[in-house]
């Protein structure tokens, strides 16, 4: 899978689709999914263009990296679903076919507000 410019993913965090932002930095675009599959479920985008984690931990820098995972941690505080808030969540990212990814632009689930349950079925 190659970085496709006009992923979704790509036209959001150029503004040519709007989205429902719950936060936004210099490193990441967090907002609400618009098919969600618990109480609470959000995605959180790195605005560098990364096709999934193995590319990420790749070419990313440092402070790209760090930038990502604090996102994460603001954005599940924000949504009351981080653990010094609330009663935790699932972070999850897909890579590549056999990991069910369908978006070539690297993204993290974030899902909460209920018990999620089973990971894997």
């Amino acid at each position: 899978m190659s970085y496709e410019d006009n992923n979704i993913f790509a036209k959001i965090l150029r503004g040519e689709i709007p989205c429902k932002k719950i936060y936004e930095d210099n490193f990441v675009l967090a907002f609400y999914d618009i098919n969600p599959q618990k109480k609470i479920h959000a995605l959180v985008i790195p605005k560098g263009k990364y096709i999934d984690l193995d590319d990420f931990a790749l070419k990313a820098s440092s402070e790209e990296m760090v930038g990502l995972f604090k996102g994460i941690n603001l954005v599940a505080k924000k949504l009351g679903i981080s653990t010094e808030v609330g009663n935790g969540y699932r972070a999850l990212t897909n890579i590549s076919s056999h990991g069910g990814q369908e978006v070539p632009h690297l993204h993290f689930h974030l899902f909460g507000g209920e018990r999620v349950g089973k990971m894997v079925e």
